[in-house]
This record gives C-alpha cells, structure tokens and sequence, in this order.
C-alpha cells in the first residue's frame, strides 16, 4: 500500500489515473498528450504507476496500451476507511471520558 500512495500523492499520476478510470483503455501517448512536460517525463510517472499495480500496460506491436487496475485503490479505500472508523470510535471514547471526568 506505500507504493499506492505514493503514487497518488502527485496530481499527474492521479489526473492519469482518471484518464483511464473515465475512458479505459488508453495508448500511452493519448494519455501523455493532454500534459505540458515531455513523454519521457509522463513514461516516469506511468511506471510508478506500474511499480504500485495501479496501471496494467499491455504492447500490440510498438503501441502500448494502459488501463487502470482498481485493486490497490480498492485495499488503500478499505485502509482508510477502517482508519477512519477507529478513530472516530477513539475520539468518542475521549469525548466520552472529559465529559464526565
């Protein structure tokens, strides 16, 4: 899960990510047109992309096309939200306790 969000913590992986979520299956120039930095810089995004499993690449010849691989931010959501859970239930509890203390 590191890798996932270190992956997320920059907004062109996620604005890459959104692109695939929106219009699946994308080749990797379609995905790097849209951004103002060179293809090599958006090649270095993907593959932290690829490192985290967020992004699947498949090549047809000299064309590689990506598409986004839900699972890690499905583990990452269910993580954040048992985080969320706890510390609400532990912030009740010390809420709980400076009131009748």
């Amino acid at each position: 899960m590191d890798e996932t969000l270190v992956a997320l913590a920059d907004p062109t992986r996620r604005a890459i990510l959104a692109r695939l979520a929106a219009g699946g299956e994308a080749r990797v120039t379609d995905v790097a047109r849209p951004f103002p930095i060179s293809l090599n810089s958006v090649s270095k995004h993907i593959r932290m992309l690829e490192r985290a499993d967020l992004v699947r690449r498949r090549v047809e010849g000299r064309t590689h096309y990506l598409t986004l691989n839900p699972a890690p931010l499905d583990a990452a959501a269910r993580w954040i939200d048992e985080q969320r859970r706890l510390w609400t239930w532990r912030l009740g509890e010390l809420e709980k306790a400076l009131d009748h203390g």
